[in-house]
């Protein structure tokens, strides 16, 4: 079950592992009203909601969503694993980097960096 949380005085709707995938930028749209509605400044998806487009950049599916949440001035926080797939794609990498050295999206590895990166910020 999705749940919101104050982490280092931010409200971060924590989304559940087992939910419903996000695939498109209407999923994307639905996620950022449910976590707006909570009050939620950021978002944080499991790695297994993303639909495995997402990580395929050439698909433009990860850029549709991002900049869904950039419009609606909500943080998008990727957690877990995606070394998979950032080993088999250079471009990602650097799209990982770049998101990681922004304010908007972020790619960590578990809560716990997720803490830490909101405490920096």
């Amino acid at each position: 079950m999705s749940t919101l949380q104050t982490i280092h005085d931010v409200p971060v709707f924590l989304c559940a592992a087992d939910g419903a995938r996000i695939a498109s930028e209407a999923d994307a749209l639905d996620l950022i009203g449910d976590a707006g509605y909570q009050g939620a400044q950021w978002a944080a998806v499991p790695v297994e909601r993303l639909d495995e487009r997402f990580f395929e950049l050439r698909t433009r599916l990860a850029g549709d969503i991002v900049q869904k949440f950039v419009n609606y001035r909500m943080g998008l926080v990727v957690v877990g694993d995606i070394s998979r797939f950032t080993e088999a794609s250079s471009a990602l990498r650097d799209f990982v980097r770049e998101c990681n050295r922004g304010r908007h999206t972020w790619f960590v590895a578990d809560e716990s960096e997720l803490r830490e990166r909101l405490a920096a910020a």
